[in-house]
C-alpha cells in the first residue's frame, strides 16, 4: 500500500505522544502535591487535579481524534496552569518544577502529531507564555530558563521526527518500487508461461502431426489425418480462450486417447474433477506420452491406469514396445522435458520415466490430491 510506512508513523506518533503524557502525569502530580506546604496544599492539589483530568482527556483525543483545535486548547490550559503560580504560592514555595515538566513534555510531544508550523507555534506560545507568566510572579532566572527550554527541546524533537518521517517516506518509495518490479516480473512470468504453453501445445499437436507426415511415418492420405488436423487447430484455438474453473480429467484423457490412433486399455474412475489448469496439464502430459508410444515404441498398444494413492493421484502410461534409455535423450528434445516433466512440475506434480531397450516404457505422472 502506498504511504503505508508514513501512515503507520503518524499513528505511532499520536499513540506515543498520548503514552508519554500519561506516563509522566503521575510523577508530575506527585511532585506538585508533595512539595506544597500545608497552607497551599488545597490550591495546589486543585490545580494539579485540573492538569490530570485535562491530560487524560487530551491523551484520549490523541488516540481517537483528528485536527489541531485540541492542541490550541491544550496550550491554553497549560498557560492557565502556569498562571496559577500567582495564587498558589508556587514561586515562594519553589514548587514550579512540576509545571516545567508538564510544559516541556507537552511541547516535545506536539511535534509528533502536528504539522511543523502548528507544532512550532504551540511550543513557542506554551513555553514562552509560561515563562512570561512566572516572570510576572517574580520567579527567579532558573525557573524562567527552565520554561524557556521547552522551545529548543521542541525544536530538537521536531528535527528527530523529520528524520523519522523521511526514513518512512524512503521506505514507502522502496516498497512502491519493489511492488512495481514484482508486478512487472509477474507479468513477464505470465507472458513467458503463456508462450511456453502455446509452444508445448503447438509441439504436441500440429507440429507432431506434420512431422509424422513429413518423415513418412503416416501416409498423407491416411483417413484419420484430416480429423486429427482439425482437432489440432481446435486445440490451438481453445487455448487462447477463457478456461472453465474445473474440468473432468477422465473426460480429457478420453479425448486424448480418441486421437491417439492406438489400441489403449484405459482403467480409471468414472469421473475425477480437478481445477482446469491442473486437469489440462495432466491430460496434455499424458497425451504427449501416448503420442511418443505411437511415434517411437514400435507398438500399437498401450495401457493407461488412473488410481489414487496416499494423498496423491497416479496416472501410469505403459507400453511393451522397444523401449529406450532415458539418459540418452538430449536436453534439446522438448517432448519429455517440457511437454511431460515441465507440465507436471508447474502443477506441483512429478513425471517419472522408466524404460530400457527391449523392455517397454512406463511413464508415471503423480500429483497431490486437491484440497477443494
Amino acid at each position: 500500500m502506498a504511504k503505508e510506512a508514513a501512515l503507520l508513523l503518524v499513528r505511532f506518533g499520536r499513540r506515543y505522544a498520548a503514552a508519554v503524557r500519561l506516563a509522566t502525569l503521575v510523577p508530575i502530580v506527585a511532585i506538585a502535591v508533595f512539595r506544597a506546604p500545608p497552607e497551599h496544599l488545597a490550591a495546589t492539589a486543585s490545580v494539579a487535579g485540573v492538569a490530570a483530568a485535562w491530560t487524560c482527556g487530551y491523551a484520549w483525543w490523541l488516540r481517537a481524534g483528528h485536527g489541531t483545535a485540541p492542541v490550541a486548547l491544550d496550550v491554553a490550559v497549560l498557560l492557565g496552569l502556569s498562571a496559577s503560580v500567582l495564587w498558589t504560592g508556587a514561586i515562594e514555595d519553589t514548587n514550579t518544577g512540576w509545571l516545567r515538566l508538564l510544559t516541556v513534555f507537552a511541547c516535545v510531544t506536539y511535534q509528533w502529531h502536528t504539522s511543523p508550523l502548528a507544532g512550532g507555534l504551540a511550543a513557542v506560545v506554551a513555553g514562552g507564555g509560561a515563562a512570561a507568566l512566572v516572570a510576572m510572579a517574580d520567579a527567579g532566572p532558573s525557573v524562567i530558563r527552565g520554561l524557556v527550554w521547552a522551545v529548543p527541546a521542541a525544536a530538537l524533537s521536531r528535527a528527530a521526527w523529520v528524520l523519522l518521517r523521511r526514513a518512512a517516506d524512503r521506505a514507502d518509495r522502496m516498497a512502491a518500487e519493489a511492488a512495481r518490479v514484482r508486478r512487472e516480473a509477474e507479468v513477464a512470468a505470465a507472458v513467458r508461461a503463456e508462450e511456453r504453453e502455446f509452444a508445448n501445445a503447438l509441439h504436441d499437436t500440429a507440429a507432431t502431426t506434420l512431422l509424422m507426415v513429413g518423415t513418412g511415418q503416416v501416409r498423407s492420405d491416411a483417413g484419420w489425418l484430416a480429423p486429427q488436423a482439425r482437432r489440432d487447430l481446435d486445440r490451438l484455438r481453445s487455448d487462447s480462450g477463457r478456461a472453465p474453473r474445473r474440468a473432468d480429467l477422465v473426460d480429457l484423457l478420453r479425448s486424448e486417447l480418441d486421437a491417439a490412433q492406438l489400441s489403449v486399455e484405459f482403467d480409471a474412475p468414472e469421473r475425477l474433477e480437478l481445477p482446469f489448469g491442473t486437469a489440462r496439464a495432466i491430460a496434455d502430459a499424458a497425451g504427449e506420452a501416448v503420442t511418443n508410444v505411437r511415434r517411437h515404441a514400435g507398438t500399437t498398444r498401450a495401457a493407461l491406469r488412473l488410481s489414487p494413492g496416499a494423498g496423491t493421484w497416479r496416472l501410469d502410461i505403459a507400453d511393451q514396445g522397444r523401449g529406450f534409455s532415458p539418459s540418452d535423450v538430449p536436453d534439446t528434445r522438448r517432448g519429455l522435458r517440457e511437454s511431460v516433466r515441465g507440465r507436471m512440475s508447474r502443477i506441483g506434480g512429478t513425471a517419472t520415466i522408466t524404460s530400457a531397450e527391449g523392455a517397454g516404457t512406463l511413464v508415471r505422472l503423480e500429483w497431490p490430491e486437491a484440497d477443494d
